[in-house]
């Protein structure tokens, strides 16, 4: 069994087709098929049921991607360590973060980090907390920056707390808020919301002020950007709820703060196992110690 031939396979399963996954690879369709073909042989088992139309990955194929992804993973963990130990610092460093991320200047901070280590392969992911955290426990990602209730708790994952905030109200120009500099946590309890998807950690930073004080509203739509959330918000359709420092790099909305006023806390979160070399220099230019 060889790295190239579970580097195939994991690429036909995340591309749906041969085809394509010869492209992302660089090689001939046919190279790439006979190094399946002569894994199957080897493993004793279909990895893909074949169609005119499709290829999707057969039961034994479902249970062979995820290790092989590990496997590769650990290569190139291994690669980077060498690299690392004779001075130098390359691999990947994969990055995770939600839409709110505030805290620090992300492309900035990218921009720099490419610029002094520019052998590192940069990747980056927007995605709810959740998922994030569960890709940097699995280890498809390096570093992720998150968004929680302060009393919240990640598991697998090691993290450091960035910063705290408020929530605040945003409204339309023309909402009988608009004019308010606050106001209080059971008024906005009246209106319809335009929140995040029921469950995530983004939705719950809201939910749990609203609980705690004893009040119900009412989610009228729910999103998975911050930036769908001010367009809804926008057209009139209800008001959000979002941390202060993003509340100001949405135009075209007003924002009210409200008393009692729900927290986050901005968090980066890295392998349990420890940071590969890139994900370590990348966390101490953050001033982040993994240690």
């Amino acid at each position: 069994m060889e790295l190239q031939q579970m580097r195939y396979v994991v690429a036909v399963a995340e591309t749906g087709g041969f085809t394509r996954a010869a492209e992302r690879c660089h090689v001939v369709q046919s190279a790439l098929s006979h190094q399946i073909a002569r894994l199957e042989k080897e493993l004793g088992a279909r990895l893909f049921d074949r169609t005119s139309r499709s290829v999707r990955l057969t039961a034994a194929g479902e249970a062979f991607v995820p290790v092989a992804r590990q496997a590769l993973q650990a290569a190139e963990r291994a690669r980077a360590e060498v690299a690392a130990a004779t001075g130098e610092v390359r691999g990947r460093l994969a990055v995770g973060a939600i839409s709110t991320v505030g805290a620090v200047d992300l492309a900035r901070e990218l921009g720099d980090f490419h610029t002094r280590y520019p052998q590192v392969q940069i990747s980056l992911l927007m995605d709810m907390t959740e998922p994030l955290v569960e890709s940097v426990r699995d280890g498809a990602l390096d570093v992720a920056f998150i968004g929680m209730v302060p009393t919240a708790r990640t598991t697998g994952v090691r993290e450091k707390e960035l910063a705290r905030s408020e929530l605040v109200a945003v409204v339309p120009p023309d909402h009988p808020l608009a004019g308010r500099e606050w106001t209080t946590l059971a008024r906005v309890a009246r209106e319809n919301f335009v929140d995040y998807m029921a469950g995530s950690a983004a939705r719950r930073q809201r939910d749990d002020a609203f609980r705690a004080a004893g009040l119900d509203s009412e989610v009228a739509f729910e999103v998975t950007s911050v930036e769908f959330l001010a367009q809804l918000v926008r057209a009139g359709l209800g008001i959000g709820m979002v941390p202060e420092p993003t509340a100001s790099g949405l135009p075209g909305l007003r924002t009210v703060r409200v008393r009692p006023a729900p927290e986050r806390t901005e968090r980066v979160v890295w392998s349990a196992q420890g940071p590969s070399p890139a994900a370590l220099a990348f966390l101490s230019a953050l001033g982040v110690d993994p240690e």
